[in-house]
């Protein structure tokens, strides 16, 4: 394949801010719009029976499944978050063959559910799978490094030295520490530091402030980043959506 496109995106649980307007309908569209070839989804709503009843059209079947729609053949959804009313966590969109998947708990402490969803994906002339790893990292400073950590025992368990990554996310990483941790103890280069010489400005999307959003990457050339900007994104999410476009390294 030529190249691989990818995208990153916390969608509050397909929501407004502040939880006052059903924006899951705007969020397909847009995404469709993207024309991405794996989507690394947070804060997706598997399920929730108050706002199926409150929002009059509140999609039938679990949020990750209306976004794959006609367009992504293969999907994983990682439950992190389950309460009375429902269930919430991470998804993985993707036009090609998910291998495997296993969603693993790195929760911190027991006031946030946490959890890393690493799909296997295979790609067209590949001879192994890319590994794609989805995470939403907690509040806390410490809870932080103990999720960094967890992630890196995690990559050097279960994926080859040789094989591509792909880890996106929410880190929620205020201090823009994780690269660092990234780069040494893994090999993973930010695609926006590599392409733009610093990481995305992604939150509140509405005027991004923060780099809270990420993707970082192990085999691959980046050829392009963007942060999705603008009425038509702000309108759908608090965070804005990244996208890159990636070759093979040689």
């Amino acid at each position: 394949m030529s190249a691989l496109s990818i995208a990153s995106y916390n969608i509050h649980k397909g929501l407004s801010q502040f939880n006052r307007r059903l924006t899951v309908h705007e969020l397909r569209d847009r995404l469709g719009l993207l024309g991405s070839d794996i989507v690394f989804l947070q804060e997706v709503q598997g399920s929730h029976g108050q706002r199926a009843s409150r929002f009059q059209h509140w999609p039938g079947k679990p949020q990750h499944e209306f976004l794959a729609g006609h367009v992504y053949t293969d999907f994983a959804y990682g439950k992190n978050c389950v309460y009375d009313t429902g269930h919430h966590g991470n998804a993985i969109l993707s036009r090609y063959k998910i291998r495997s998947w296993e969603n693993e708990d790195i929760s911190a402490h027991a006031f946030e559910s946490r959890g890393m969803l690493h799909c296997e994906i295979e790609l067209p002339a590949m001879a192994g799978p890319v590994h794609c790893i989805n995470v939403h990292l907690g509040l806390t400073e410490r809870g932080r490094k103990r999720q960094l950590e967890m992630i890196a025992a995690r990559v050097r368990a279960l994926v080859p030295d040789g094989a591509p990554l792909i880890l996106a996310g929410d880190f929620n990483d205020w201090l823009v520490r994780a690269g660092r941790f990234f780069e040494k103890e893994l090999g993973l280069a930010e695609v926006f530091e590599t392409h733009h010489g610093q990481a995305a400005r992604s939150y509140p999307s509405i005027l991004p402030l923060f780099q809270l959003d990420r993707i970082y990457v192990r085999g691959f050339q980046v050829q392009a980043a963007r942060v999705h900007t603008g009425n038509a994104w702000h309108r759908i999410s608090d965070h804005a959506a990244l996208t890159a476009k990636l070759t093979l390294a040689p």
